[in-house]
């Protein structure tokens, strides 16, 4: 028997962003919002196991401006 590590992703506009330990997803998001302002208001989509990887998407929401 053989373990594998799973690794945890997180895509957003076609970039790979790395994992930060000890975070959920939801966490992790606001994290990156200072990075990418439009993620606070983003959706997570996922996990998606992808081999050995669990991806999880940051939608941008659909909306119009007032």
């Amino acid at each position: 028997m053989q373990v594998e590590q799973v690794e945890r992703v997180f895509e957003y506009n076609g970039v790979k962003l790395p994992d930060i330990a000890g975070h959920e997803p939801d966490q992790i998001k606001t994290i990156y919002a200072a990075s990418y302002p439009e993620l606070l208001n983003a959706a997570i989509e996922g996990p998606e196991q992808r081999g050995n990887k669990m991806v999880y998407t940051f939608r941008k929401s659909a909306g119009t401006k007032a």
